[in-house]
């Protein structure tokens, strides 16, 4: 990181939106791609700026071409919800599976979702049993419940009611609502005991 890039990384921190801005800008003028990246940031959640998430997504788009993970994961999510553009989930699955491809858990568990629904993807649960798999491993609360779904139901895998019981516990312990709830019915009826 740049003493440039550090100096407005330290502004964002101190929640020094106009100053972050204007070093982010900066960097900008420098082709930086991570500060595509946070100038998407600073527009989406209307920090030092008015909100604007078109033009957020313009600038996640341009980080994201720059192959920035976090604003592929970004575009990912925009493109899926229809937020500062248009909604397109084949678009939004590519994106994911490009943040996912550079490491990005949260992408894997999403992309993860598209192929167990079959939105903007061919539905494939099989890919879904492993994207969730990978997410799930590395400590991702919402993959491990998707990941215990599948194991419930015989999506993509062998059904398994204890590797469900088991991931749908570790979603729990780190707080997933849904998986808490699953967890809490099964002991009043009796059918898990901690």
């Amino acid at each position: 990181m740049t003493p440039l890039a550090q100096e407005a990384y330290n502004a964002l921190l101190a929640k020094e939106y106009d100053k972050a801005l204007e070093l982010y800008s900066a960097l900008e003028k420098q082709k930086d791609p991570v500060s595509y990246y946070y100038l998407g940031y600073l527009y989406f959640r209307g920090l030092g700026v008015n909100q604007d998430t078109k033009k957020a997504f313009d600038y996640y788009l341009e980080s994201a071409t720059r192959e920035v993970p976090l604003a592929q994961f970004e575009v990912a999510l925009m493109l899926e919800n229809g937020e500062g553009c248009e909604k397109n989930e084949s678009e939004a699955a590519f994106w994911y599976e490009e943040a996912a491809k550079r490491g990005n858990i949260d992408a894997f568990n999403n992309l993860g979702a598209m192929y167990k629904e079959g939105r903007g993807v061919h539905q494939d649960y099989k890919k879904a049993f492993i994207l969730f798999s990978k997410a799930a491993q590395v400590g991702n609360a919402k993959a491990q419940f998707n990941l215990g779904a599948l194991y419930d139901m015989g999506l993509g895998c062998e059904e398994n009611k204890e590797k469900a019981i088991e991931w749908c516990r570790k979603a729990a312990y780190q707080g997933h609502e849904m998986a808490k709830g699953i967890i809490k019915r099964m002991q009043q009826d009796g059918q898990i005991v901690f």
